[in-house]
This record gives C-alpha cells, sequence and structure tokens, in this order.
C-alpha cells in the first residue's frame, strides 16, 4: 500500500515537469510585411511547432524595412538571450545587407537552420501582351524603362535575378526599372492591378494566383524543367539565369550551446512534421533542411557569392 501511494505521489510530482517541457510562448520575426515568402516560413512554422507539441502559443512579428535590416536589428536588440525566439531570414536578407552596406550583419544573429528553398517565377498580368520571356526581354532590350519589374527589397535575390536577366539581354542593369516592395503582398496586388510590367517571386508565393489564371508565369528560374510546375524555364527561352531562394532561421546573440541545442531539435522536429510537410508540398518547397556548423558554413559562402554577384552587378552604393 505503501509502494503504491509512493508511486503516485512520484508521478504527481513528475507531472509539471513534464509541463514544462513545453514552452509557453514563442516568437518569431518575420522582417517583412504580411503574405509574403519570410511571413509564410514563420507561420507555417510557428504552426508546425505547434502541432508538434513543443509550444502551446506562437506570436509572429513582422517588421519590414531595408530588406530586412531593421527587423533583424530590432530581434538583435530586443531579444538577445532569448532561447524562445527566432529570426526568419534567407538569400533576400544576404542581397538587401550586402546591397544596402547595413550596420548589422548575419555575424549578429545565431544560425539554426536553413528550412527549405525554392525557385523564382517572373508572372505578368493576364493582360499582358508579354507570353514568353522571349517576348519580355525583347520589349526590355527595346526599351528598358519602360518595362517595370517588381520583386522583393532592392539587393535581394528578386532584384539580383532581374539584373541578371537584364546583363544576359546585353543591357547594363543600371538601366532596370526595378520595383521593390517590402512583402509579398504589396506586390501581388501590383501585379494584379497592372502597376507593374511583371512581378518576380518565390513559386510558392504566386502558385495560387497562376493556377487560378490570375497571373501568367512566363518562366521559372530552374535549371531544368518539374514536372510538377508547368513553367517554362528561363534558361529554355533564351536567357541563361538560374536562381534559387533559400529561408532559415537564426536565434538571437547570446544563448548557451545548450540552447542553440534545442532549438536546432524543435526546428527540425518541426521541419519533419505533417503539418510543416503539407504546406511544403502545397508551396512546391525544396527540402534543404541543414543545421548548425554545416548551415554555417554554407552561410558563409553563400554571403561570399553574394558579394562577388552585388559588386559585378554594380547594384551596391
Amino acid at each position: 500500500m505503501k509502494l503504491k501511494t509512493l508511486l503516485v505521489s512520484c508521478l504527481v510530482a513528475l507531472a509539471p515537469m513534464a509541463a514544462q517541457a513545453q514552452v509557453e510562448q514563442f516568437k518569431i520575426m518575420a522582417p517583412a510585411n504580411p503574405g509574403g515568402g519570410f511571413d509564410t516560413i514563420a507561420r507555417t512554422l510557428g504552426e508546425a511547432l505547434q502541432a508538434s507539441g513543443q509550444v502551446k502559443s506562437v506570436v509572429v512579428e513582422n517588421k519590414a524595412g531595408a530588406g530586412g535590416a531593421i527587423g533583424m536589428a530590432q530581434f538583435v536588440n530586443n531579444e538577445k538571450g532569448n532561447p524562445n525566439a527566432l529570426l526568419v531570414a534567407g538569400a533576400v536578407t544576404v542581397g538587401a545587407l550586402e546591397t544596402n552596406k547595413s550596420p548589422v550583419n548575419f555575424g549578429m544573429v545565431t544560425p539554426i537552420s536553413r528550412l527549405m528553398g525554392e525557385f523564382n517565377v517572373i508572372v505578368v498580368p493576364t493582360a499582358s501582351p508579354y507570353k514568353s520571356i522571349k517576348d519580355l526581354m525583347a520589349a526590355y532590350k527595346a526599351n528598358p524603362g519602360a518595362v517595370s519589374i517588381g520583386g522583393g527589397s532592392a539587393g535581394g535575390i528578386d532584384h539580383i535575378m532581374a539584373s541578371l536577366m537584364s546583363e544576359k539581354a546585353g543591357v547594363d542593369p543600371d538601366k532596370l526599372n526595378y520595383i521593390p516592395f517590402a512583402g509579398g503582398g504589396e506586390g501581388k496586388a501590383a501585379v494584379l492591378g497592372n502597376q507593374i510590367a511583371a512581378y518576380i517571386s518565390g513559386y510558392g508565393e504566386l502558385a495560387d494566383l497562376i493556377k487560378a489564371g490570375k497571373v501568367r508565369a512566363l518562366g521559372i528560374s530552374a535549371a531544368t524543367r518539374n514536372p510538377d510546375i508547368p513553367v517554362p524555364t528561363i534558361r529554355e527561352q533564351g536567357t541563361d539565369v538560374v536562381v534559387y531562394n533559400w529561408r532559415g532561421v537564426f536565434a538571437p546573440p547570446g544563448i548557451n550551446a545548450a540552447q542553440k541545442a534545442q532549438l536546432i531539435k524543435m526546428v527540425e522536429t518541426a521541419a519533419k512534421s505533417p503539418t510543416w510537410k503539407a504546406k511544403a508540398e502545397k508551396f512546391e518547397w525544396l527540402d534543404m533542411l541543414q543545421s548548425g556548423d554545416s548551415f554555417q558554413t554554407f552561410l558563409n559562402e553563400d554571403i561570399k557569392r553574394t558579394a562577388v554577384t552585388v559588386k559585378k552587378l554594380k547594384l551596391g552604393n
């Protein structure tokens, strides 16, 4: 009888400890306006963290500006040492920080995991006279300033892609009429409203509009066609440009090794959950999960590559 009582007492004592293993509240910073890629990643990761039982509630904070630099600066200042906060960033951020000579950089945050990648797609309004990349590039070569091309923040992967296309067309990228948007929602509204000639973004962000026939997809930035994506590549249409966007998550500065390891475990568990995989399949995300030191190595190499490209295309200040 005493043994049974002792076992019951131990179980009661252990119950609160088990409950404490679940994080009460978690923060994810999306350094852009709602409706775009960063926002989608942040909210999907939040849902996956909750669905996998690791977190009770998630707060997603949007802070747009300077290609992610403003959000990153706020994250670094406000969340230092917080083991329950993450920042979403990626190739867009790398390009924007380099182009804008930002006072904040990736050395100020703690790399956790690269989550996914996706190819860019360039779309035009349904009423556009451009039926292919060849049509668009012919018009651009004839009068670069008259062909406005929208995308993410200046210096980001969308801007770099447009500049590379300009270079391949034999036109100085300085003549590119690039319209940057702080969030995907604004960019989509602009192309739907015929306010710009073309718009560049990740395929996942535009997949619903493409499938619904609300915009016309001219080309995707992959090396070869994907049988699941009915869009021809930009390369096969005579403009040899291949780029992809990646996105990952970073912790604040000031966390210890054990906290970093725990965050990596949480993020990897979420990224392997049915909740994450369902969204990844819907948006045709490439599985690029990579964590810890290997992610740090990739990041360092990407920063170096991007710096060379930005200088070559004269995108920096």
